[in-house]
Formats: structure tokens, sequence, C-alpha cells
């Protein structure tokens, strides 16, 4: 029986907590929050320091579901005493923060150290990445990706960190949009150059973006085209389509359709959508988490490492470069 702690009781952690309460050979042996009214209504041992719940609890595994800026250094101090982590996206603030981690991950490989890229796991995205794979439709030549979401004052409100650039690691791309840029380097390969700006449409107290574009050049010669807003006026389900030589993939709404001759859509497959979840997050934490769990439990190598988060903070950190000097930015 393997033991978990989860450490920071914000939205992201009542996902977690409920499937680790039900998973096979994983005990929840604690949570923790600096907020005492946090605390949530499940019958485990509760703390407002992570250092003394590892002292009083041990946990083999943990998992960070804390502001984006305590990600790393909550990450490091349980790797360096042992304890394997399962971190909530981004894996880092930035690039060159993601490259401390990396050699943290290097310096402990007896531990597994695990991002949650969830939507990786998508039903759609599992069949769009066959179809690729399997060479039939040829290769990709191009990648749209919308990300239209809604985000107002209130939610900055809530959790003022989130639209503190120094807390953050900015806005619409490393908070909401990330899994998109995710999904467009599983499906197209590195980048090689990218020319975008960040901006900002809404008059918020903030001084992070809540708009970004970009034009993404692959190493493989496809091109790929990256907007992502948190200005629209709701939450809509991102968009990702992908051209090949033979044929055109949408994935819109949870749903994959291929295109026919006529420009039609035909269903392929759809994602399953939880009871009572937010149909744009994305459904497959579950299938990530016990993925995860398999790796620790066998030594399996199965599962997102840090080093799989390089294209997302790049691509989020050249966007940044090439709107502040108006210059395409080449990807090292």
């Amino acid at each position: 029986m393997l033991r978990a702690a989860v450490i920071g009781c914000g939205v992201i952690s009542h996902v977690h907590i409920p499937i680790l309460m039900t998973m096979d050979g994983v005990s929840l042996a604690a949570v923790c929050d600096i907020n005492p009214a946090k605390k949530p209504d499940i019958d485990v041992p509760f703390y407002t320091d992570y250092e003394t719940l590892y002292e009083e609890i041990r946990p083999d595994v943990v998992h960070i579901c804390l502001p984006h800026y305590l990600h790393y250094p909550v990450s490091r101090f349980f790797a360096e005493k042992g304890v394997h982590v399962f971190c909530e996206k981004p894996a880092a603030l930035n690039s060159a923060q993601l490259e401390e981690f990396i050699a943290l991950e290097d310096a402990h490989p007896e531990l597994k150290i695990g991002i949650c890229f969830q939507n990786r796991l998508n039903d759609t995205t599992l069949k769009l990445k066959e179809l690729l794979d399997s060479g039939e439709y040829g290769k990709v030549q191009n990648c749209f990706a919308l990300n239209p979401w809604a985000r107002d004052q209130s939610y900055f409100d809530a959790g003022p960190w989130r639209g503190d650039f120094k807390l953050s690691g900015g806005g619409c791309m490393i908070n909401q949009a990330i899994h998109l840029i995710d999904l467009m380097g599983q499906f197209c390969g590195p980048v090689k150059s990218i020319k975008g700006s960040d901006l900002c449409l809404m008059d918020l107290a903030t001084d992070v973006e809540d708009t970004a574009v970009c034009r993404m050049d692959f190493e493989s010669g496809a091109r790929g085209i990256f907007f992502a807003t948190n200005a629209n006026g709701y939450n809509n389900g991102p968009i990702l389509e992908i051209k090949t030589e033979k044929a055109v993939f949408v994935i819109d709404s949870r749903r994959l359709y291929q295109l026919d001759e006529a420009g039609e859509r035909q269903l392929i497959t759809s994602d399953e959508v939880l009871a009572g979840s937010k149909f744009y997050y994305g459904s497959s934490h579950r299938r990530m988490i016990e993925k995860y769990y398999t790796a620790v439990k066998t030594g399996s190598d199965d599962y997102v490492h840090v080093r799989d988060a390089r294209l997302s903070n790049r691509v989020i950190d050249a966007i940044y470069q090439s709107g502040d000097s108006g210059k395409e930015i080449v990807m090292q």
C-alpha cells in the first residue's frame, strides 16, 4: 500500500483527492494547506506545514497541487527526502527553472517525478496520435490550435498569485493553454522557430497576458498557428486541427472528427466527460494518476517526466521573447 499526501488544497486538489481515495493499492495519508479554512471534509490528517507533514507521516508519494511558484521548490524538498513526486502543471515558471527541475530528476533516478499533462491520455488524443503514427495519412503539414476561455477579475481576486507574473509565470499560456501547446508538440514534434506576441485585451488588475498568438515552424517542416485567450465571453472547448498530406482531423468539443472531401465532419471518437466536471478542462486525470502509480509500483518509465515539459515551457518563453523583440525566435 502506497501512502500518498496532497500538498495544496486549492481547486485542482478536488480532482486529485477523490481519485486517491478510490484507487487500489493507494492510501491517502494526509493533506496540507497553509490556510486551515481549506481543510477538506475528509477523515485524514490535515497539516498547515508540509515539513511537519513529512516528519510525521513520511509519505511514499506527494501530489503537488500548489500555486505555480511553489511547484519546483516543494517538489525539490520532497525529492531530496526520497519521496516520489506527482506535480501539477506547469512543471516550472520558465525554462531556466525547468532545467533545475530536470537536474533534480536526473540526480534522483530512484524516484518517479511525474508531471500532470492529463490531456495526453484523452481518447481523442490517443486516437489521433495512433492515426498520425500509422503513416497512412502522410506527414503532418499544418496544425491550428485555439483555446478560447474566459477569466474575469474575480478569478484573480480568488487567487491573487495568478495575476502576478513572478508567482504564476504568466497568464493564459502557462495557466490555461499549456495543455494545448503540449499536444501540438505531441502531434508535430520539436519546434524549430517561433514568432508571436502576448497582449492584454481585458482591463484587469494583473500583469499577466490574457491573450497570445504565434506562428510555430516545426523541425518536421509543418507549420503551426496557436491562439489562446481568456478574454472570450465563455469557456469554450479547445479546438485543434491537424492537416496531413492526405486528411484533415479536428478535435473540437471533446470529439475527434475527420473531414471528408466536402469538408463535412465524420465522427471518429469522443472523450468521456466526468459527471460534474468542467468539460473544457479534460477528464483524464484518473488515467494519468493511475499510469503514474503503475510506474511507481513496477519501476516503469511510462509516465510524463519533467523533461517532457521542455517544449511547453520553451514555447511560452519564446512567445514572450518574440513579443518583446518583434523578431522570430530560433529554438535552442
